[in-house]
């Protein structure tokens, strides 16, 4: 078995591109094949290099390896279409001379009319098949008009019956596929010869795309056949599964504009590529019927195509992210770490060639307080950044100051200051359970408050959110005096 994947480098990488790539490639790994990943990018005007080295970039993070390919290189190379040009230049002369193929000079104006006639008739309105037997002296007459031809596919006569991998067996009527373009009348070889050319020489057996591409398949099922007939490939169809749409809000087709489509917002969001395939699997997949989690190798394990569901599958951000905090929890302490240096580093509060020795054992200490507490690693970031930032930058959301820090809280704040004053000053160990009991006896049993009400001032005040890690072992890993610090700034940013 051999798949690919085969995107364009135009605009950023996205979900339903990346869904894509991560069927054909479980696909592959399952049956033991080779999974190949080429470029088409023959579009000059719309092809970039960034967009290039993002495809790169996202399939390495995603984990999607490839046996053969850009990058990687293969026997059948090069992988990038605009690279190809004398490939596709030696099939389009091949199907000209065993009358696979022919030039074609109609104007635009003469096709629109000619279309439009045949909707006023009730006809098909693809191509007519005007130009297809034109002869030598006619060729030279519309070139001496100086007409350039395109050249287009014979389409033979007959109905195209296929069983796609999804959808089971499908029928194309003779008069819904008509001959059609390859090459542009300035030469440049589109779509529809260059994909199967390609799948064709690098030996593709299953072809995994969107169902938007289902119409040209027997396109190419005629151009395999025509090319079995003059030796290019090896002699064989590849078989098709169309997969369903992504469907974002509103009923719509997820858009490349979409939000949630761009594939480069998840990283920096703080998705882990594993939390994120998990949730494309479940796009017209999943491996049991009450089973939404599991890792990749799992998936590799259970995938069959004939298992994904034709009918359109729905984008839930929400669900997304809940599925990537699972795969949180399912890191090691060590693997949370490594994962989140990157992170805190971007934030700011790590310089940009790691944290040091004193910084990595802090983070080594918290990590365990949030662990089950995060969805997407930056919430991490944001509910540790109170032990990390420098005390001079350290600043309370105003909002919850505002709630938390009234007369009332600043009251719970003194209280607390003043109960751990005297735990420090009686040379006992500054431990969780000391705090805790210090602090409970203060605000709970001194004050009468309910732990709710006596605690939250504390928090905002020590770790500036009503959003932190547990509030004792935050306040022993920040010890004494910066504890003691913040609740004085508390105080005197109140006034008090």
């Amino acid at each position: 078995m051999v798949t690919r994947f085969c995107p364009s480098p135009t605009g950023n990488p996205h979900v339903g591109m990346a869904r894509t790539a991560l069927f054909s490639w479980a696909y592959a790994r399952h049956h033991g094949g080779r999974f190949v990943f080429r470029i088409e990018d023959t579009d000059a005007s719309r092809d970039t290099q960034e967009s290039y080295d993002l495809l790169v970039d996202v399939m390495r993070w995603l984990g999607l390896d490839w046996d053969e390919g850009v990058e990687v290189g293969g026997p059948n190379g090069p992988y990038r279409q605009s690279e190809r040009a004398d490939v596709y230049a030696d099939v389009v002369q091949r199907l000209i001379d065993a009358g696979f193929a022919y030039k074609a000079y109609d104007t635009a104006e003469e096709l629109e009319e000619r279309r439009n006639a045949a909707r006023a008739e009730g006809r098909p309105s693809g191509y007519d098949g005007l130009h297809r037997d034109l002869t030598p002296e006619q060729q030279a007459a519309f070139e001496a008009e100086g007409r350039a031809p395109v050249i287009r596919f014979k389409m033979p006569a007959k109905d195209w019956t296929f069983t796609d991998l999804v959808r089971g067996e499908i029928t194309f009527g003779a008069e819904n596929v008509q001959d059609f373009v390859i090459v542009r009348a300035n030469g440049q070889p589109l779509y529809t010869l260059t994909n199967p050319t390609d799948d064709a020489l690098m030996g593709i057996t299953h072809v995994l795309r969107g169902e938007d591409l289902l119409s040209s398949t027997p396109r190419q099922i005629a151009l395999y056949e025509a090319f079995a007939e003059i030796g290019v490939g090896g002699g064989f169809t590849p078989e098709f599964g169309h997969l369903p749409f992504v469907m974002g809000s509103g009923n719509a087709k997820l858009s490349k504009r979409d939000p949630e489509s761009n594939l480069l917002d998840y990283r920096p969001k703080g998705f882990l590529p594993e939390g994120l395939l998990n949730y494309m699997a479940l796009l017209g997949w999943s491996i049991a019927d009450d089973r939404d989690v599991f890792t990749i190798p799992e998936m590799v394990e259970a995938f069959e195509i004939g298992d994904v569901n034709g009918n359109p599958a729905r984008f839930d951000l929400k669900k997304c992210e809940a599925i990537n905090g699972d795969h949180i929890r399912l890191l090691s302490e060590p693997e949370l770490v490594e994962r989140l240096v990157p992170y805190f580093v971007d934030a700011g509060l790590f310089a940009p060639e790691g944290p040091t020795v004193d910084q990595r054992a802090l983070l080594e200490a918290t990590a365990p307080l949030v662990h089950t507490r995060m969805a997407l690693l930056t919430e991490a970031v944001e509910m540790l950044r109170f032990l990390f930032v420098d005390d001079a930058d350290f600043v309370v959301d105003p909002e919850d100051a505002a709630k938390q820090l009234d007369a009332g809280g600043l009251d719970v704040v003194r209280a607390a200051r003043q109960a751990l004053q005297e735990l420090h000053a009686s040379a006992a160990e500054w431990s969780t359970a000391g705090i805790e009991g210090a602090l409970r006896a203060a605000l709970v049993d001194g004050l009468g408050l309910k732990p709710r009400l006596a605690f939250g001032p504390v928090r905002v005040a020590v770790t500036g959110s009503r959003v932190s890690p547990p509030l004792f072992e935050s306040i022993e890993l920040l010890g004494h005096a910066r504890t003691v610090a913040r609740l004085d700034a508390a105080l005197a940013g109140a006034g008090g």
